[in-house]
């Protein structure tokens, strides 16, 4: 039975806890902030509630798996889980409007044949089918099995099988990013082409450079569903740290890591701000890459692939509404608000351009009672995803506002007040440089969207969340927990989550 200190008390550091715990192991954790959940968090005021980080949950399976191992309890014992119907609305630019249904891949292609014409539902199952294709040859490499050793493989091969595009007199081309996707599978229908890559903006990730795999992302939402969590997605927060204190894990809140504690190049415990030493047998840090550079004495121990600059991901602006007046019957719960202006996004987001007049915005709209003063309130949130160390003023607000009344009429008449909470607020809450949020991890591209291993290159030393293999997302969080414990606990024999 170890002490192992974990560092940071985000969700893939709790999953790593709680897993440890019930091995037998003795977890502490230390956390800087006075609260846990990392970037799952909340703000109140007045009565009204908001998730400041994810609001709906994908793959509940992973914290699923989580609860039953920990405590032979299934997830919707300990919160109320409903699948969202519609999944999601999505406001085009030209005005138009689908709702796509939750976890129904036929019904999504009937709407969007409503909405933008015969022939599109079934240019977007074909496009699905392959998606389909690129998952089960991505899935456990990607997401249950550790890194492996020889990662080159998943970055040189594509798991995507693109349609070849055949043309005259000149080579032969596939699709090699989304963008080219669009191009090459879709038809070129803005709508399509929109809704295709909305996927890896929500994500910080540019579809004229994201790999064709990133076709993963919206086959996951499509086939496996979105589900909402009673009292927003801090209730799962509240039940996995719950869940750790049943397995007895310690914590230690307001105690910032100062350092990792090394003795003949092993990992040792941890030194604290204060100048104490915890010895432990096993570091577990959950930080994102240049906190975890300050703990190591500025030397570079994370696994490979080389990891991107944090300072070269886009982060999050996000605008917490409270509004007068009931929320209306037959209102979605989450809805996409496509920019007008796609090349004027990307070259903003990517290149460094201007602001584009209205940008992409996505509105969540819950319908959950327990998150308003009474029934005739409504909280929104919008969140749009922005340059990193982006400079937030009035007028980014408004042209954020703008967009969304696209979803929400009459927004500013009902506007009681709004909390801003911008890049510089993302860095404060989680260490990330410039609020950089990371993306899943991806195949192919020469391993540029992979993330680093679980190992690093001190003995005893493991890394978790959304900066370390299986990269960012609330369900890619609770698999890093898994693996790490995975680690741990079966050491060099671990094959992967089962």
């Amino acid at each position: 039975m170890a002490r192992i200190a974990v560092i940071g008390a985000g969700m893939g550091a709790m999953a790593a806890a709680a897993r440890l715990a019930t091995a037998g192991h003795r977890p502490v954790v230390f956390e800087r902030a006075s609260t846990y959940g990392g970037a799952v968090g909340r703000f109140e005021r007045e009565g009204f509630a908001f998730d400041t980080g994810p609001g709906l949950l994908q793959l509940p399976a992973v914290y699923r798996d989580l609860f039953v191992k920990t405590g032979k309890e299934q997830l919707e014992d300990v919160v109320g889980l409903t699948q969202v119907e519609p999944a999601v609305r999505h406001v085009f630019a030209d005005g138009s409007v689908a709702d796509l249904p939750n976890a129904r891949r036929a019904g999504v292609a009937e709407a969007l044949d409503a909405v933008v014409g015969t022939g599109a539902g079934a240019r977007w199952s074909a496009f699905m089918n392959r998606a389909r294709e690129a998952w089960d040859r991505s899935r456990r490499p990607l997401l249950e099995e550790p890194l492996w050793p020889n990662w080159q493989v998943l970055a040189e091969r594509e798991p995507y099988p693109a349609v070849v595009r055949r043309r005259l007199l000149r080579a032969d081309r596939v699709a090699t990013t989304l963008t080219e996707i669009g191009e090459f599978e879709l038809g070129r229908e803005p709508r399509l082409v929109a809704l295709l890559e909305q996927y890896a903006l929500a994500q910080g990730l540019d579809p004229r450079t994201a790999p064709a795999s990133a076709a993963v992302l919206p086959y996951m939402e499509q086939t496996f569903g979105t589900w909402a969590v009673r009292g927003g997605l801090r209730a799962l927060a509240d039940a996995l740290h719950e869940r750790c204190l049943r397995r007895k894990v310690e914590f230690r809140f307001d105690a910032p890591v100062a350092r990792v504690v090394e003795k003949d190049g092993q990992a040792a415990g941890v030194e604290l701000a204060d100048g104490s030493v915890e010895e432990a047998e096993f570091v577990v840090a959950g930080v994102a890459p240049g906190a975890l550079d300050r703990l190591v004495a500025g030397r570079a121990v994370r696994g490979a692939p080389d990891p991107q600059p944090e300072a070269s991901l886009p982060s999050r602006l996000t605008v917490h509404l409270a509004l007068r007046g009931a929320r209306p019957d037959g209102t979605p719960y989450r809805a996409v608000v496509h920019t007008t202006d796609r090349a004027a996004e990307l070259a903003w987001l990517f290149d460094g351009a201007a602001r584009p007049q209205s940008p992409t915005v996505a509105v969540l709209r819950p319908d959950d009672l327990s998150l308003v003063p009474d029934a005739e309130h409504e909280a929104v949130t919008l969140t749009v995803t922005v340059p990193p160390h982006a400079r937030v003023g009035e007028e980014d607000v408004d042209a954020v506002l703008s967009a969304a009344e696209r979803a929400v009429p009459a927004l500013r008449d009902r506007l009681l007040w709004q909390e801003i909470r911008t890049p510089r607020d993302i860095a404060e809450a989680t260490g990330a440089v410039g609020g950089a949020v990371p993306a899943p991890a991806l195949a192919a591209a020469g391993g540029q969207r992979l993330h680093p291993s679980n190992t690093t290159a001190v003995e005893g030393l493991f890394t978790v969340g959304g900066w370390s293999h299986p990269g960012g997302g609330l369900p890619h969080a609770g698999m890093s927990g898994a693996l790490v414990a995975g680690l741990i606990v079966e050491g060099s024999e671990f094959r992967g989550s089962q």
